[in-house]
Order: structure tokens, then C-alpha cells, then sequence
């Protein structure tokens, strides 16, 4: 290993996490980032929704997304019209392709749903989506 390395492992502690952005209900907090660690071919966040709500339809243009339910049951709505409706629960990974509108719904009434979610990309450029009319959210 040579001496002249100067990049450093950090730490982000739960007090540091970034807000990043509100979709319908969902909340997002990233831990690795571009904006707190200079991250520019990953990035790790948790997401929560509370009980009986869901994030806003939506797809990603310019990373794909992998995602890890830690708390929580519902489901994941995919396809363009969302008319594809996938159980998920603690302890199931999801696969989400760049362009893929998607929307996760926590069924329950009182638990929060928590999702660990990692994507290739540094900085992800959000689409809000309609199923209605199948273009993007005016």
C-alpha cells in the first residue's frame, strides 16, 4: 500500500444522517453519501413509512436501487400502472431497474415500515410518476 493514500474511512452517526427527501410519506436519511463522505458510486440510506401509508409513485432515470426491508410488512407496487402488486416483509430484498416505476406500501396500523436502500449512483434523479394518466406527476 502507498504511503501518499490520504483517503479515510468515516463514520456517520445516527445524529449526522442526511435528510434527503419526503416522497408521499416516505421519509429518507442517507448515511453514505456524496454530500456527507464524498461517496460518487454508492449511496446508502434508510427509509421509513409510517402505518398505513406509502411513498409517492415514482422511478428512477439514472441508477438502479436495491432495497432491504429491516421492519415492517406491505407491499411493493410495480409496473406501469402499478398494477403489479409484490409482498413484502423483514427480512426481503428487492431489485429495482433504472426507469421502474414502484411504489412501497406499509399495510400495517401500527407498525412503521423501515427500508435499507442502496443505490450505484451518487446523486438520484427522482421522477414522480402517474398511474392514471402513465406519464410522469405534473
Amino acid at each position: 500500500m502507498s504511503s501518499q493514500l490520504t483517503v479515510e474511512c468515516q463514520v456517520v452517526h445516527p445524529d449526522g444522517l442526511e435528510v434527503e427527501i419526503n416522497s408521499g410519506s416516505m421519509t429518507r436519511l442517507a448515511g453514505v453519501s456524496q454530500a456527507l463522505g464524498g461517496a460518487e458510486g454508492i449511496h446508502l440510506a434508510i427509509a421509513t413509512i409510517p402505518p398505513g401509508c406509502a411513498s409517492s409513485p415514482h422511478y428512477h432515470v439514472n441508477c438502479e436501487s436495491a432495497i432491504y426491508v429491516s421492519r415492517g410488512k406491505g407491499r411493493f407496487l410495480t409496473g406501469i400502472n402499478l398494477e403489479k402488486s409484490l409482498d413484502i416483509a423483514a427480512g426481503d430484498f428487492i431489485y429495482v431497474p433504472p426507469d421502474s416505476v414502484h411504489q412501497p406500501v406499509n399495510d400495517s396500523l401500527s407498525e412503521t415500515m423501515e427500508l435499507i436502500v442502496a443505490r450505484n449512483a451518487p446523486v438520484e434523479i427522482v421522477v414522480e410518476f402517474d398511474p392514471e394518466t402513465g406519464k410522469p406527476a405534473e
